[in-house]
């Protein structure tokens, strides 16, 4: 259950992410200011980077590789949920609506993404060798 719930929102950020990137190209280009259109294809980039890393895990988990490696690469995808979700999430609502109060939650995101990487190469280190 848990890798296919993972490999459902990888799919969901992959395609939003899609989604969010034509729409910023062809969409938000000539109404948001240089700055704020970068701001807004960070977003973009991290999310789609992130449901690569969302898709790793859950696949990962279908693997018998050991109970602390399957642990971590599970925590591992929520950490990078969160991430998605602070970092992304608050750089969309910064471009679009202006306000500044969101900066603040973007590093917050980043810090989920960093444990998340941290967790995923933890987790990579405790992998019990598959008999082949």
């Amino acid at each position: 259950m848990r890798s296919k719930s993972l490999l459902t929102i990888a799919g969901v950020f992959a395609g939003t992410g899609v989604a969010l990137g034509a729409f910023a190209a062809h969409g938000l280009k000539s109404l948001l200011a240089p700055y704020l259109m970068e701001v807004f294809e960070t977003g973009v980039q991290y999310q789609f980077i992130h449901a690569l890393a969302i898709l790793a895990c859950g696949v990962l988990l279908q693997f018998s590789m050991g109970d602390k490696a399957q642990k971590y690469f599970f925590i591992a995808a929520i950490c990078f949920i969160i991430g998605v979700l602070c970092f992304s999430g608050s750089l969309y609502a910064l471009a679009l609506t202006g306000i500044k109060w969101f900066g603040p939650v973007t590093p917050i995101g980043g810090l989920f993404f960093m444990m998340g990487w941290g967790l995923f190469s933890y987790a990579a280190l405790n992998m019990k060798e598959v008999n082949q």
